[in-house]
């Protein structure tokens, strides 16, 4: 298992901005090391189903976004550590919801491991 953080959450008005941390341990709990393939964000409103929201390739950089957030949210990542961060600008109260980290190791098909998720509420 592998341990991701998330922080920066928070409550704040329409057209605001909060800033995402997430970082992840560099060996799984047993000690083994791993290669990281890909980081990503996922959001979950109250209601609803677990939603993309944006991801970065570990081996050169691309970032992908959710088309509702593309130009508002920027991901980026810190390469000496397995850390991502998420820059969201113009919030919206569409935006509320409990924001996760995920991350794809090499061997796994998809995100294989996850944070506990931290909470963006929008007001209007």
């Amino acid at each position: 298992q592998v341990q991701l953080v998330e922080s920066g959450g928070g409550l704040v008005r329409a057209g605001g901005s909060l800033r995402l941390s997430c970082a992840a341990s560099e060996r799984t709990a047993s000690g083994r090391p791993f290669t990281t393939v890909a980081m990503g964000w996922f959001r979950q409103a109250a209601g609803k189903e677990r939603e993309f929201v944006a991801s970065i390739r570990w081996s050169n950089g691309t970032p992908y976004y959710a088309n509702s957030v593309e130009g508002r949210f920027t991901i980026s990542r810190a390469n000496a550590k397995n850390t991502i961060y998420l820059q969201m600008n113009t919030l919206e109260p569409e935006d509320t919801a409990v924001y996760y980290c995920a991350l794809q190791p090499v061997g796994a098909s998809g995100y294989h491991y996850w944070g506990q998720g931290t909470q963006v509420t929008v007001s209007s």
